[in-house]
């Protein structure tokens, strides 16, 4: 069996070693003669003649077009893409088989790390459950109140102690503050001094309006004496006249000079007037440089210190003062708060008032309704209500929070049982179909079932049940039971 090796198409070889690269035609040419293919291998345009296994067989290459000559260097580079390879063994396929013991493994390793995730995710559900299950509930709790047996409560309602007379005091003028005399929470009296101004600038003006009235007044005493003199030159020429002896015009002369010395008297007492006046606004001007008190009162605040500018506006992009101190009339002290326009109805001037500072929350105040301001916020939908205290205490001081109950008349006569206490209405609980309370002790719910009465604004009335002292749960969460530890929002 004859074994053909052919050159690439476009490549041809002789014996030689360089090689010309065509494209050629190749055709195989049986039972050749070696002798008579002798002349072609001389012949350039040929490249080449692979002998075969068999020499009765042979590729003759019919050239078409020359291309260029390479080194053997190249030409093993040219024919290396080109050359046939010797026939490799196929590759054996089993090798890229998977064993089924290997994916059974491999499902197996994949459920077992299933199975570990599992068990992690339950173990952090439980340490979760088993933290919050240690975790009190926290709840906000109120004393129980004891129940009045006098007026009702119609409306309850919070405010603040304002004072009717609280004043910033300030000067009148702009100036440098050189002494302060007054501390925060002393008491100060109408007209006591509690700063002075720099006045050295209006005292000047002062001595300078004082030396001008002087100067003017002593013009008058010279004008007097002037017109003592022409008085009596009048009073001679006159005679004279009489007598023949002086005309009518030496007797007109002396009277208007007479005259004429009266008007000047006269014009100088004004300008002295004018002098006078012009003292008393340089006086005030060295008065306005001392600031007093408006009234008797508390000084509550100390605003500037010595040094410091201070002036009627604000002035000098806030390092000027407006004001030296705020006075408090502690006799002034009333109450204000704010009362929904749908329950203002309910509120009228003299009503009975029953108030409660926050500060001393065991402590009743008597007071009564002074006036309804006749207008309402639009913005919050209230109309302000001003109270009165009847008693008034050292104790209540301005802008302390408080909380007002509206009373209505006092019934005739007591009719049925008093209530036992009074909590506020957030601490019922309904328990399939009974009112129920949480009372706090030592920490721990007890569960109590209580008789409830009347309501009095928010508050209701416990007719059985509980006691006034107790201490009862307002708000906390729903699943609150008997026996629980609970924390107390403070």
């Amino acid at each position: 069996m004859a074994m053909i090796q052919a050159c690439p198409k476009g490549v041809l070889e002789r014996g030689g070693d360089s090689c010309i690269p065509f494209v050629a035609d190749a055709s195989i040419i049986h039972n050749f003669d070696p002798v008579k293919l002798a002349p072609l291998w001389s012949e350039p345009k040929i490249q080449c003649a692979h002998a075969f296994g068999s020499p009765r067989t042979a590729i003759y290459l019919h050239p078409v077009a020359r291309i260029r000559i390479c080194s053997p260097q190249a030409q093993v580079k040219e024919h290396q893409p080109y050359m046939s390879t010797p026939s490799q063994p196929k590759p054996d396929l089993s090798a890229l088989r998977i064993d089924k013991n290997q994916r059974t493994a491999g499902k197996r390793g994949r459920r077992w790390g299933l199975a570990v995730a599992a068990l992690v995710v339950l173990a952090l559900i439980a340490g979760a459950a088993w933290a919050l299950r240690d975790q009190k509930p926290v709840v906000e709790v109120a004393v129980a109140q004891k129940a009045a047996t006098g007026r009702p409560a119609l409306l309850n309602a919070s405010g603040y102690v304002t004072p009717r007379r609280r004043a910033t005091v300030a000067a009148k003028i702009t100036g440098r503050v050189t002494g302060v005399f007054f501390d925060e929470g002393v008491h100060v009296k109408e007209g006591q001094i509690l700063a002075t101004l720099d006045d050295s600038d209006v005292k000047r003006a002062l001595e300078s309006a004082v030396a001008d009235r002087n100067s003017t007044r002593a013009q008058i005493a010279d004008l007097e004496v002037q017109l003592k003199n022409a008085e009596i030159e009048l009073h001679r020429a006159r005679e004279l006249q009489s007598a023949g002896v002086q005309s009518q015009e030496a007797l007109d002369n002396a009277l208007t000079t007479a005259d004429s010395l009266k008007a000047k008297i006269a014009l100088t007492k004004v300008q002295v007037a004018g002098s006078e006046a012009r003292i008393a606004e340089a006086q005030q001007a060295v008065d306005n440089c001392v600031i007093r008190s408006p009234f008797d009162g508390i000084a509550v605040s100390k605003d500037a210190q010595v040094g410091e500018m201070i002036s009627p506006v604000s002035a000098g992009g806030g390092f000027t003062r407006t004001g030296v101190a705020t006075i408090v009339d502690m006799n002034s002290n009333e109450i204000e708060v704010d009362v929904n326009e749908a329950y203002i109805s309910r509120v009228e001037p003299g009503q009975p008032v029953t108030a409660v500072l926050d500060a001393y929350p065991d402590w009743q105040i008597p007071s009564k309704v002074r006036t309804v301001i006749p207008t309402a916020d639009r913005q919050k939908a209230t109309v302000k209500v001003r109270i009165s205290f009847l008693k008034l205490d050292p104790k209540i001081l301005p802008d302390m929070g408080i909380k007002v109950t509206f009373l209505g008349n006092e019934p005739d006569k007591p009719t049925g049982i008093a209530p036992a206490a009074l909590i506020p209405s957030g601490a019922l609980r309904d328990e399939s179909g009974h009112t129920i309370v949480f009372l706090v002790k030592d920490s721990q719910l007890e569960r109590r079932a209580v008789t409830v009465g009347n309501t009095r604004g928010s508050d209701a009335e416990i007719m059985a049940g509980l006691a006034a002292g107790d201490t009862v749960v307002v708000k906390g969460p729903a699943d609150l039971h008997d026996g629980e530890a609970i924390q107390i929002k403070k």
